[in-house]
């Protein structure tokens, strides 16, 4: 199984209550662990239920496990439970002035907290960003936060059939208007009716309305 897909299944609730109440995206959290924890399968995670990768620092009272990161042996934070990981990568992010300005980004703007993590020294690698925008991209994690805004939920996938299965079709390089009503057996004039294009000229990731649920047309 994909193990990726299975860490998701098992925290996306954990991150999604975290966003409620901390205003972090579920979607930025959940890349963040997968990422910090092999997918839950790294040293930190099982040994010490560190999901993040926290190290001590000075204000740490609790258990603590050594490991070596940037440098020997480095001292890193042991929890109870992966709960308790997620709610003090909240606490982390809320608490220091550094992180101050991402919580000013729009709560579903990954790219822009991915930038931010990044720029506030959350972590060194400077792929860091991309490394967490493609995993959020490849599992649709952004997901996870129009759920927790009550927004609907996009996906990008070629056509989608989303709640109100009004189909659409994302225009690709050398798609023509005759080729995508073609495709979904309505005429020229329907597409052009349901997407109120007045000439024939197409960009490439264009999103046409191909069967609108409405009984208008």
């Amino acid at each position: 199984g994909d193990k990726v897909a299975n860490y998701v299944e098992q925290f996306k609730e954990v991150a999604m209550k975290e966003m409620k109440l901390y205003k972090i995206p579920a979607s930025i959290t959940l890349a963040q662990g997968i990422l910090e924890s092999g997918s839950g399968f790294g040293r930190l995670s099982v040994e010490a239920n560190n999901h993040f990768g926290i190290k001590c620092h000075t204000a740490w009272t609790g258990e603590r496990i050594y490991h070596d990161d940037d440098e020997d042996q480095e001292c890193f934070r042991k929890y109870v439970s992966p709960d308790y990981s997620y709610r003090d990568h909240s606490l982390f992010l809320t608490q220091r002035k550094r992180y101050a300005g991402l919580f000013k980004l729009d709560k579903d703007d990954y790219k822009g907290w991915a930038q931010g993590l990044r720029k506030a020294g959350y972590a060194t690698d400077k792929r860091y960003p991309q490394k967490l925008i493609s995993l959020i991209e490849r599992y649709e994690l952004y997901q996870y936060d129009a759920i927790v805004l009550g927004n609907p939920v996009k996906t990008y996938s070629e056509t989608t059939t989303s709640t109100d299965t009004t189909q659409r079709h994302i225009v690709k390089s050398g798609d023509t208007l005759y080729g995508i009503a073609k495709k979904y057996n309505i005429t020229v004039a329907q597409l052009k009716t349901f997407n109120s294009l007045k000439s024939t000229n197409l960009s490439i990731g264009q999103v046409l309305i191909v069967n609108p649920t409405s009984k208008d047309f």
